[in-house]
């Protein structure tokens, strides 16, 4: 699988928004379902959402739901993540990566075995 990279963070303020976007940096035979994760200092690392390998299932983590919209073009090798009405609390870097096994039912695990992601991109929001 080519590795991903993350991009698209930065500093916000409360109520703002930020596109970040996951790429594949090599040649990638077949999509695979992708899922956007993120870890705070001092927390676990925490599923955000996932998109399957068409683009046409997509599930989020009730923290997130209703605030940040998964897509995909596949053209593109890019997945795309768009968070809006950032609270502080979602101050984390954010990873894409690849899932062995991807949930799109409520209440289940976004995302088991996740792997191939990058350096993460940072999402800061802070007044």
């Amino acid at each position: 699988q080519a590795q991903l990279v993350e991009s698209g963070g930065g500093l916000v303020q409360p109520g703002g928004s930020l596109r970040l976007s996951c790429s594949a940096s090599g040649f990638t035979n077949n999509p695979s379902a992708i899922a956007w994760l993120r870890q705070s200092p001092g927390k676990e690392r925490e599923g955000v959402s996932v998109i399957s390998s068409s683009g046409s299932r997509t599930n989020y983590a009730n923290s997130v739901k209703g605030r940040f919209r998964i897509s995909r073009d596949n053209r593109l090798k890019t997945v795309y993540l768009q968070i809006s009405n950032l609270r502080p609390e979602d101050t984390a870097i954010y990873y894409c990566a690849y899932c062995a096994i991807a949930a799109f039912t409520p209440g289940e695990e976004l995302c088991v075995r996740p792997s191939g992601w990058g350096q993460g991109t940072q999402v800061t929001v802070s007044s």
